[in-house]
């Protein structure tokens, strides 16, 4: 008897919530759908509190619910309530990026209060056309589940890529406490896990109904789902036990220089001896291959003399050093062309590979719209002539002594299904430059999505990082060494196999296509029965 009050005492406080979040309207419903946004955001990296953010989506849902209810002005009620909720996630998941402006603090911190707003605004309006899109199919009940699931999955692929793309903190990336459901990725890849991610927690909203007996269906089932992916994934981190590319020994350089000291000409013989000296450094096993952080040398590398000196005593008869470092170029007109570049530079000193970065951050590699910005006094971060010319999508390279790599520089690396050539790798470098990102949140994120990248392609990454988070990652986005932010050293590791390609590595996208095709159908099928 006890129990079945619990139960109904439980069932009534969850509906008194539902009701109260319902009943909200106009500059409170908004709030509500910010601080919705905001605990979603919880589900991220570093905190990685995943009922945070699925909790924060049913939450969603009955802001919608009670804006459906109101009369008059529907479509503008949802946008608003979406964007709220995209506001309150992107602000509270996305708030590191305002330390990027205060490396420069002189030239740049003026602009932090525009980047806070402006960017987590404009990203905001994906979920806000997302949920008014839902309102054509919203009606009490699942169909209204499934449809805000549809459009919201799709407005979060289309945020990866419209205007060159920023699919930072995808909903999928909420498992990064549970690694047996990021296994899944490597079927549905992260829009897949993302739809499923969100029908999880949209589903939620109905455990918060009054008087609907079958109200724990659809939520029953998606908890069912996922306890079965997280068992699959759980199998198949257990089944291969780890395996290595033999003869060859990685050492990753992680010379943790702040940002605001990297490219200082008063540290930039420091900073140059420091990469050499930790190469060379006599700990363990001597290395075949060293790999330095994105834009690791503090100058053009191959117009110093002196350094690639270095660079020869360095690789010497046997010995591979692949880095990010700037490049110029002088195009037929005489003007000089910048890059983002990474090397592959064999012994002696031979280069044997040059792969330029192809997707550019906006506002710090170039700028968009230039004439218009820098009249408003804005201008790109990364400080060099004219911004940095683009290279021509991801590529392959042969690497002496060890697999064949495909290179990623920076963020070219959170992009799902696009981080492969024609040619299939063996394995991903990563060199990146976080200390942009600061000490939290930032670096933490991109490393969980490096992981994302290794369980959907089956690829090992290696990723080295200026100030951290350096890593081995195997192929199931396992982590076998590291090196935390803020630490000067190295990694010395084995590289590990690359496994047959993954379904998503093989299908990309085609599996979430099916999915959200599946549920805007079911959606109006069960929409029309009613």
């Amino acid at each position: 008897m006890a129990g079945v009050s619990v139960a109904a005492i439980s069932r009534s406080g969850l509906a008194a919530a539902g009701d109260w979040l319902r009943n909200l309207t106009g500059y409170q419903r908004m709030v509500a759908g910010f601080a919705a946004g905001v605990l979603s955001a919880l589900g991220f990296a570093p905190i990685e509190f995943f009922p945070a953010l699925l909790f924060g989506y049913a939450a969603l849902v009955l802001l919608l619910d009670g804006a459906f209810t109101d009369t008059g002005g529907r479509v503008r009620k949802f946008a608003l309530a979406g964007w709220a909720f995209g506001f309150g996630q992107f602000l509270f998941g996305l708030y590191w990026i305002g330390n990027a402006f205060m490396v420069d603090a002189a030239a740049h911190a003026w602009q932090i209060p525009f980047v806070l707003i402006l960017l987590p605004g404009g990203l905001a309006l994906f979920p806000a056309l997302a949920c008014a899109a839902a309102l054509g199919l919203w009606q009490r009940g699942s169909p209204r589940i499934l449809a805000l699931t549809a459009t919201l999955a799709l407005g979060e692929w289309l945020r990866g890529h419209v205007l060159t793309g920023f699919p930072w903190n995808l909903a999928a990336y909420g498992w990064g406490a549970v690694p047996g459901v990021m296994q899944s990725a490597a079927v549905v890849g992260s829009y897949g896990l993302t739809l499923l991610t969100i029908l999880l927690g949209a589903s939620l909203a109905e455990l918060f109904a009054r008087d609907r007996p079958r109200a724990y269906l659809l939520p029953g089932c998606m908890v069912v789902l996922f306890g079965l992916i997280a068992l699959w994934g759980g199998l198949r981190l257990a089944g291969d036990a780890a395996e290595h590319v033999p003869n060859v020994r990685l050492r990753i350089v992680q010379p943790n220089i702040p940002e605001r000291e990297k490219f200082d000409p008063a540290f930039t013989a420091r900073n140059w001896r420091r990469l050499v000296d930790l190469s060379l450094k006599p700990d363990g096993p001597p290395p075949t291959h060293i790999i330095w952080p994105e834009s690791a040398p503090p100058f053009l590398l191959m117009r110093t003399p002196a350094a690639l000196a270095d660079v020869a005593a360095i690789t010497g008869n046997n010995r591979v050093l692949l880095t990010g470092a700037a490049r110029m170029t002088i195009d037929q007109q005489g003007r000089r062309r910048f890059f983002n570049s990474f090397f592959v530079f064999g012994p002696g000193a031979r280069v044997d590979g040059i792969y330029d970065k192809f997707h550019l951050v906006p506002f710090g590699e170039y700028l968009p719209l230039e004439s218009f910005f820098h009249a408003l006094g804005i201008d790109k971060l990364v400080d060099s002539p004219g911004g940095f010319s683009s290279g021509h999508g991801p590529r392959t390279l042969s690497i002496p002594g060890a697999p064949d790599a495909g290179p990623l520089i920076c963020y070219e690396i959170i992009f799902p299904d696009a981080v492969v050539g024609n040619v299939r790798p063996d394995w991903l470098i990563n060199v990146t430059n976080d200390s942009w990102f600061g000490t939290w949140s930032g670096p933490h994120q991109h490393f969980l999505i490096a992981r994302m990248r290794a369980i959907e392609e089956g690829l090992p990454v290696i990723r080295a990082a200026g100030t951290g988070i350096s890593a081995v990652i195997d192929s199931y986005g396992r982590v076998e060494a590291s090196l935390a932010l803020d630490q000067t050293g190295v990694i010395n590791a084995k590289l590990p196999v690359a496994r047959a390609p993954t379904p998503y590595a093989i299908y990309g996208d085609l599996y979430f296509a099916a999915m959200l095709v599946v549920s805007a159908t079911f959606a109006g099928w069960w929409l029309s029965k009613k």
